[in-house]
């Protein structure tokens, strides 16, 4: 068994890195906005020093109109009433976080929306990595598509062919409004819980997160940099903020980081700033049989295989 206190520094110390790389290049990207720093401190609800975090935004730039990329390392007393949701108990007990989280909003309806998170977790006697990715188009490029899949597929392969294809299936699972019947944008993968109950090794999963956390870059700035300078219409603009509004409500109604950070006392600030700047919520929107935007659509309520 590795040791979890050097295991804790060690997730720590890699998911900063992690958070620095990707900051550095989205900001060669986009070749015009700089991330500003927030560094922050939390307290625990019973007072006691409870860690804290840097959140980084860029806001505003010429290819991204919000980018987060927020880095956190807290710990506590985790409520007993969300432990059990946890399916940890039904107690108040000590808990470790560290993770590094990023939402990217670029100003392009041709350039998609995108997430990755990668985790560490102790609760009670109980630890486990969890984390993921996934790609949002407003309109859908099936080369960016593939390639977006590729590359989570090509780092998954190097611990395990069984991987992405149980990850990307979470993924599709997960990233799921049931309330429209969609998921929330073409998939990637996910994972939870991954070496607490199933007896995977944990240097093993520290491995998987840094080589899929540094994957990141790969799989989307190519991305970006095919579609950046695409000219669009008012009218692609207009389809991108409504979409953006189906984020909102998976952001705000199921996401687990998100009910995970306000339910032990986290910072608002960096939880929320996964949200976009603008969004829209137009009543009742219809797009022509055969469009692109019903063609996304139609894509969203049947998960493909992409690879």
């Amino acid at each position: 068994m590795t040791d979890r206190a050097p295991l804790r520094e060690r997730a720590a110390r890699l998911f900063q890195d992690i958070q620095s790389l990707i900051c550095s290049a989205l900001e060669e990207a986009d070749g015009s906005a700089k991330f500003r720093n927030d560094r922050w401190n939390r307290t625990d609800p019973n007072g006691a020093e409870g860690g804290g975090g840097l959140t980084r935004i860029l806001a505003d730039g010429a290819v991204f109109e919000k980018a987060g990329v927020n880095f956190s390392s807290v710990h506590g007393t985790m409520p007993g009433a969300f432990a059990a949701k946890l399916n940890a108990g039904a107690e108040d007990m000590p808990f470790f976080a560290t993770g590094v989280s990023l939402v990217i909003h670029p100003r392009s309806p041709l350039v998609p929306t995108t997430h990755a998170n990668y985790r560490y977790l102790e609760l009670g006697t109980k630890s486990w990595f969890g984390g993921g990715a996934d790609l949002t188009p407003y309109y859908l490029f099936e080369e960016d598509a593939r390639h977006f899949h590729r590359v989570l597929k090509n780092a998954c392969e190097l611990h395990s062919p069984e991987f992405y294809p149980r990850f990307k299936k979470w993924c599709d699972e997960y990233f799921f409004l049931p309330h429209r019947g969609e998921t929330r944008g073409i998939g990637g993968i996910f994972f939870d819980y991954l070496g607490r109950d199933d007896g995977q090794e944990h240097e093993s999963l520290f491995l998987l997160a840094k080589d899929l956390g540094l994957a990141f870059t790969d799989q989307y700035l190519p991305i970006v940099e095919r579609r950046k300078a695409l000219p669009f219409s008012e009218q692609q603009r207009l389809f991108q903020l409504q979409r953006r509004g189906r984020y909102v409500e998976f952001n705000l109604l199921y996401d687990r980081g998100t009910h995970f950070g306000l339910q032990t006392g986290g910072r608002i600030e960096s939880i929320l700033m996964s949200l976009p700047s603008l969004v829209r919520w137009d009543y009742c929107p219809s797009y022509p049989e055969g469009s692109e935007e019903a063609t996304l659509i139609e894509t969203l309520r049947s998960p493909r295989e992409w690879v």
